[in-house]
């Protein structure tokens, strides 16, 4: 819940929360259009899934963290261009960790004033 709201403060309100592992598959694999960010905590898969390995070069996602890594590269890992996986050993994302994140995968909300093209940007669903 704290991660939803501080992407609402950065104005981002598609979010979809989930609890478990298989709800976290079945939006993934399932969903209609590919996902622009996920988060997820390393903890979700509790060993039973690679996780960055299904979210690296998965098409239905764009990009991504795992937050709560037990260990993490020194940086982001580019899987392909412009998509990403950044991993963290941070438990959770506070907002300069989110702020550093949506600036690198949405530079042009950070750059200007001019308002998010995208539905979900403004709040209107997808």
């Amino acid at each position: 819940m704290k991660l939803e709201r501080l992407l609402n403060h950065r104005g981002y309100f598609c979010i979809a929360p989930v609890g478990s592992l298989e709800e976290f598959l079945t939006l993934v694999e399932y969903g209609s259009k590919p996902f622009d960010l996920i988060l997820a905590n390393a903890d979700l898969a509790s060993g039973s899934l690679d996780l960055s390995g299904f979210l690296r070069g998965n098409l239905q996602v764009r990009h991504s963290m795992i937050y709560n890594a037990r260990q993490a590269p020194l940086e982001s890992v580019p899987v392909a261009h412009p998509s990403s996986m950044h991993m963290t050993t941070v438990q959770l994302p506070d907002s300069a960790v989110l702020e550093r994140l949506m600036t690198f995968i949405d530079p042009e909300a950070n750059e200007s004033a001019q308002p998010w093209p995208h539905a979900c940007r403004r709040g209107l669903g997808s």
